[in-house]
This record gives C-alpha cells, sequence and structure tokens, in this order.
C-alpha cells in the first residue's frame, strides 16, 4: 500500500507491506530527479513486496523546487534531509534501516552516514557518481575513510561517472564491508536494468 508523506519536512511516499519483515529501507533520487521517478518507483514497489517498509523522498532541494540541480553549497541540508528520513522510517519499523540513493542521493546519504555513526544498518547506493565524466581526477571519495557502514554499490558498466573497476579500486578506502553489484550493460540512469530488487536484498551487507 502506498500512502503520500507530507509532513515535518518530509514529501514522498511511504509503502507499506502486506506482510512487513520489521526492515525499513529509505530511497531517495539523484540530483535531476525526485522521489517519483520511475526506477525509484520500480524498485520501492519491489522492495515492498519482499516485507519492507519504504520510504521514497525527495531531498530538501528539490521539496525548495521542482526543476534544475543541487547547489554544492546547500548539500549539508541535503544530507540533514537524509537523517530525517531515516529517523522517520525509524518510528515506523522496529528491525534495521537501510539508507539508499541513486547518483547525488546516494553520495549524500553515504556522506550522512559518514558524519552520523549508526545512522542506519546499511547502505544500498545506486550509481554512486565517483567523479565527473570524462573528469577522473575529481573523486568524491575524501570521506570515504569515515564510512563505516556496510555499502552495496549497484553500479551499471557504462556508467560514465566511473567504471566498475575504479569504483573497486576507491572504495578500498571503506573501513567497512562492502560490495560491488555490476548491473552489465547498464549506464548511469540504470533504466535498462532488469529487475534487481531480489539479488540486492540478498547482497545486502550487515
Amino acid at each position: 500500500m502506498e500512502e503520500p508523506v507530507n509532513s515535518e519536512g518530509i514529501r514522498g511516499t511511504l509503502h507499506r507491506p502486506s506482510r512487513a519483515n520489521g526492515d525499513g529501507i529509505v530511497l531517495t533520487h539523484g540530483a535531476g530527479g525526485n522521489s517519483n521517478g520511475p526506477v525509484l518507483t520500480r524498485f520501492a514497489r519491489a522492495f515492498e513486496e519482499a516485507g519492507y517498509h519504504v520510504l521514497r523522498y525527495d531531498l530538501p532541494f528539490r521539496q525548495q523546487r521542482a526543476g534544475g540541480s543541487p547547489h554544492p553549497a546547500n548539500a549539508a541540508r541535503d544530507r540533514a534531509g537524509v537523517v530525517d528520513a531515516v529517523n522517520a522510517m525509524r518510528a515506523i519499523v522496529t528491525g534495521r534501516i537501510v539508507a539508499s540513493g541513486h547518483s547525488y542521493g546516494g553520495r549524500q546519504t553515504a556522506m550522512a552516514a559518514s558524519e552520523n555513526a549508526g545512522l542506519a544498518d546499511s547502505l544500498v547506493l545506486f550509481s554512486y557518481p565517483l567523479h565527473p565524466p570524462g573528469k577522473p581526477e575529481q573523486l568524491r571519495t575524501a570521506y570515504f575513510p569515515d564510512l563505516r557502514t556496510p555499502t552495496l554499490f549497484v553500479h551499471g558498466t557504462r556508467d560514465a561517472f566511473g567504471t566498475v573497476e575504479e569504483l573497486r579500486t576507491h572504495i578500498a578506502l571503506i573501513p567497512a564491508r562492502t560490495d560491488v553489484f555490476a548491473v552489465e550493460g547498464a549506464g548511469h540512469d540504470l533504466k535498462r536494468a532488469p529487475d534487481l530488487a531480489q539479488e540486492i536484498i540478498q547482497r545486502m551487507l550487515f
């Protein structure tokens, strides 16, 4: 069952499973999208079907305006939005919390976890933007040594924001369990990816 959420700074959709397993997933979008994007909706519904409560939500920058990209100066506010979403899920479920996001949303989710010990029990990061396309020297990994949450990276083999090989090299900086789920032939948007939900669930790290 899906119900809209728009209160206490959180805007999105809550998925309530018919047979709950006690765990919850918070899931957010990339720089150009919102919580109603087809990829997020598809994964949220699959996770719900598997028994998870799922909150797919808009980051603060998207709550402020319907279009456009986030401004780097306001990234801390988006990370605060991640924390708020996790806390909202903790008020709903008694089990484990998985914090997840696509691209920019995944990056801010991981950074929020590095800044807030114990924020989530596990992370699932879709299409982590390791660096801007064509600029491998501009790595977004400075905080990796502070990330102590088990993390699964779901990454397309045609992702211009970093190759699977680059990702595997740099996540060695993370002092927690990590894994890379390579999606053959998928780009950064993961639109052509097959149904991955069940395999992601099996590979979640706790």
